[in-house]
């Protein structure tokens, strides 16, 4: 067996197609899990009534069961639940319209969600009680010190949680290729497919995943270095 180089070049400028979706299902799910993850960190930390113990179920689902688990139960559950309440309810609603690229989507944020508030709940906690009664004395409101005070250094404390949250989910993506949505990892299998060249196709997919992670891991280092300057009063 040998190693057809020239046809990895080809592959890559084939692969290379799907990168929209990959960047798609890789970011929209953590911006909207970042809200998520947002409220359900504040309910666990202030121990909402009536929402602590959702909250509580809802990451503990979510972290505990595999990421594909969800995206297939959504894939599922989702058009049956849609063409059961639409035939009850006489709606003009068939679940074969609506985009599979949807229910990847649905999966992933909730999937982030609980992720990411853990990140943004253990940074929360990170920051000292100390600040918060300082910027309650300066007649700052609760909402304003978490705001000013809190958030920020939370936030940025969590940056190298975040790039991994982030690194995590670009390489879940993968996953979407089960219920045939054509990502990075879908294409590569399916150019391997076509030229039983599975070797070449899949480096090739290895080296677009591998150059992304350096990206992002090095616009998470830029952010690190401008935000350790910033907090101890420097320029970067």
């Amino acid at each position: 067996m040998s190693i057809d180089i020239p046809f990895i070049w080809i592959a890559f400028k084939e692969i290379i197609k799907a990168l929209p979706i990959t960047l798609i299902l890789t970011i929209v799910p953590l911006l909207v899990g970042f809200l998520i993850g947002m409220g359900v960190a504040f309910v666990r930390i202030y121990k909402t009534r009536f929402l602590y113990q959702t909250a509580n179920g809802y990451v503990s689902f979510f972290r505990g069961t595999p990421i594909i688990m969800h995206i297939m139960v959504i894939y599922y559950g989702v058009p049956f639940l849609v063409d059961r309440v639409s035939s009850k309810f006489e709606l003009n609603l068939v679940s074969s319209k609506i985009p599979i690229i949807l229910f990847v989507l649905i999966a992933l944020s909730l999937a982030a969600g609980a992720y990411l508030s853990e990140i943004i709940r253990s940074g929360i906690l990170s920051v000292s009680k100390g600040q918060l009664e300082a910027a309650y004395s300066v007649g700052m409101t609760k909402f304003q010190a978490m705001v000013r005070i809190v958030l920020p250094q939370a936030l940025a404390q969590s940056i190298p949680n975040f790039t991994n949250v982030f690194v995590g989910f670009l390489h879940t993506s993968s996953i979407a290729f089960l219920v045939s949505e054509k990502e990075l990892t879908g294409a590569a299998n399916i150019v391997a497919s076509t030229n039983l060249k599975f070797l070449e196709a899949f480096i090739a997919a290895g080296i677009i995943y591998w150059g992304l992670t350096i990206i992002v891991e090095g616009i998470s280092f830029l952010l690190e270095k401008r935000v350790t300057s910033y907090s101890r009063g420097g320029v970067s």
